[in-house]
C-alpha cells in the first residue's frame, strides 16, 4: 500500500514541477481546433455512410 501512495505523491510532484502546461490562449485554440476537426470528420463519415446506404439500397432494390 505504501508503494501506491508513493507513486501518487511522485505523480503529483511530476505534474507540478516537470510538465509544461499550455497557456490559456494555447489551450483555447487547440480546443477549437479539435472541435472543428471532430465536426469535419463526423460530417465526412456521415457523407460516406449516406452514399454507401444509397448504393446498398439501390443494389437490393435492383435485384428484388
Amino acid at each position: 500500500m505504501a508503494g501506491i501512495i508513493t507513486y501518487i505523491k511522485e505523480s503529483f510532484g511530476e505534474l507540478k514541477n516537470n510538465v509544461t502546461w499550455p497557456t490559456m490562449a494555447e489551450a483555447q485554440s487547440l480546443t477549437v481546433l479539435v472541435a472543428v476537426f471532430s465536426i469535419v470528420f463526423s460530417l465526412a463519415i456521415w457523407g460516406v455512410d449516406t452514399v454507401f446506404s444509397k448504393v446498398v439500397g439501390f443494389y437490393f432494390n435492383l435485384i428484388s
